[in-house]
C-alpha cells in the first residue's frame, strides 16, 4: 500500500502538480449501488458472503433445471465483500433459487480494493483464470455466466478472449469502458487534487511507460484517438484484447462470438466513463462530440473480436437503464438476470427481450450503433 502512495505522489510531482496527501479513499470511488423496487423493504438474504463463492443447495446439485453458475467482478474501488455485490448475489439467488455465485477477486490478499486501482491487468486475469479452474463447482459446469460492472466488464471480456475456462454462455456488462477511457472521471472540483493528479498522469507521456501500464489499473484501459500510435505500441491490455494491432489473435475472435449473449448495459446519466458510449464500444470524437457507433468502426466491419459475428446472429444487445454510474434499479438487473441468466436447458435465454422490454418499459437502444 505505502509503494502505491509513493509511486502515485512521485508522479503528481513529476507532472509539477501541487503537493498532495493521496488518499486512496477518495480515488477508489465507483461502489455498486442497488436502487430497491421498495425502499421500505430491508429484506436481505441471509446467504453468508465472502471472497468465497456462494454455493447451492446439495439437492440441486443433480437437478437439471438446476441454474448455471455466476461469476461477478466488480469495478474501480469495490471489492468483492463490499455490500453490493452481496446484494447483487441475493437478487440472482431471487431470481434463479440454488445459483452458485463467485465474487471474483483479482488478488491473494485478504482485501482486493487496492488492487482495483493499482495492478497488473495481464496478471490479474492470469490469476482469476487458475482461481476459476481450481473451483470445484466451476470448474465442473457445462458453463457459466458472467457479471461485470465497470472495469470489471472489460476484465471479463479479457477472461473470454484468453481463457474461457470454464466457459462463459452469457456476459452482462455494466457501465464498461470496452473502448477505453479518455479521462479518469470529472472532478468535481479545482481542488480536488487527487482526481486532478490521476487526469494529468493519464495525459502525460508517462501513461505509456512501462511502470505505469503495468502498475496503475485505469491507465491500462486509457485510450486517446489523437495518441493512437502510442496506445497501439505501449497499452498493456486495452489494445491486445480489442485486437487493434496489425497482428490479430484468432483465438479472441473465436472465444468472444462463442456468447450466446454479450449484453452491454450504459447508464443514460453515466459522468464518471469519459465517455460513457465506451461501454457500448462507440468512438467518440472529446472535441466535437461527435459519437461513431461500433457497427460504423472498422473493428466491428473487419470483425476484429467477433462483435459482428454476434449481432449478425442477434446476440449483441445494447441497453440503456436511468441513473448515474453503478446506480443499479433492483428491477434491471431482475429483468437481466431472469432473460439472460438461468438453467443451460429448458429455457432459450435471452430470447424473450423484446417482450421483457415491453414489460418493464426498459429500451434495448439500436439506433446510432
Amino acid at each position: 500500500m505505502l509503494s502505491n502512495i509513493i509511486l502515485f505522489a512521485a508522479t503528481a510531482s513529476a507532472l509539477a502538480l501541487p503537493p498532495l496527501e493521496v488518499n486512496l479513499e477518495a480515488l477508489l470511488n465507483t461502489p455498486i449501488t442497488i436502487i430497491r423496487d421498495d425502499p421500505s423493504d430491508s429484506t436481505i438474504s441471509t446467504h453468508k458472503y465472502s471472497q468465497q463463492p456462494i454455493h447451492a443447495s446439495d439437492d440441486d446439485d443433480d437437478d437439471d433445471d438446476s441454474p448455471l453458475p455466476v461469476i461477478l467482478w466488480h469495478g474501480l474501488g469495490d471489492a468483492s465483500n463490499a455490500d453490493g455485490l452481496r446484494d447483487t448475489a441475493s437478487l440472482l439467488e431471487e431470481t434463479h433459487p440454488g445459483t452458485y455465485v463467485h465474487l471474483i477477486s483479482a488478488t491473494t490478499s485478504p482485501s482486493d480494493r487496492s488492487a482495483s486501482f493499482f495492478g497488473n491487468v495481464t496478471e490479474q486475469i492470469d490469476l482469476v483464470c487458475e482461481t476459476l479452474q481450481r473451483d470445484p463447482i466451476l470448474s465442473t459446469a457445462p458453463a457459466v455466466d458472467a457479471v461485470g460492472f465497470s472495469q470489471g466488464g472489460q476484465f471479463l471480456r479479457g477472461y473470454i478472449e484468453r481463457c474461457n475456462n470454464p466457459p462463459v454462455r452469457s456476459l452482462i456488462t455494466f457501465g464498461s469502458q470496452h473502448n477505453g477511457i479518455s479521462a479518469f472521471e470529472k472532478c468535481k472540483s479545482a481542488t480536488d487534487l487527487v482526481c486532478h493528479a490521476a487526469n494529468a498522469l493519464l495525459k502525460s507521456s508517462t501513461v505509456w511507460s512501462h511502470y505505469v501500464q503495468s502498475h496503475v489499473v485505469p491507465a491500462q484501459y486509457y485510450r486517446d484517438s489523437e495518441d493512437y500510435e502510442n496506445y497501439l505500441n505501449y497499452s498493456n491490455f486495452l489494445a491486445d484484447i480489442n485486437n487493434e494491432r496489425p497482428v490479430k489473435n484468432a483465438t479472441y475472435k473465436k472465444n468472444l462470438a462463442s456468447l450466446r449473449n454479450f449484453v452491454m448495459v450504459m447508464f443514460e446519466d453515466d459522468a464518471t466513463v469519459i465517455p460513457k458510449e465506451s461501454g457500448w464500444f462507440s468512438q467518440v470524437n472529446m472535441t466535437s462530440g461527435e459519437v461513431v457507433g461500433v457497427r460504423n468502426r472498422t473493428i466491428y466491419e473487419e470483425d476484429w473480436i467477433g462483435l459482428k459475428k454476434l449481432d449478425e446472429g442477434g446476440n449483441l444487445k445494447f441497453e440503456k437503464v436511468r441513473g448515474e454510474h453503478m446506480q443499479l434499479r433492483e428491477k434491471d438487473l431482475k429483468r437481466l438476470f431472469g432473460e439472460y441468466f438461468g438453467p443451460l436447458g429448458g429455457k432459450d435465454a435471452g430470447r424473450k427481450v423484446e417482450k421483457v422490454n415491453k414489460v418493464y418499459g426498459v429500451e434495448e437502444m439500436k439506433s446510432d450503433l
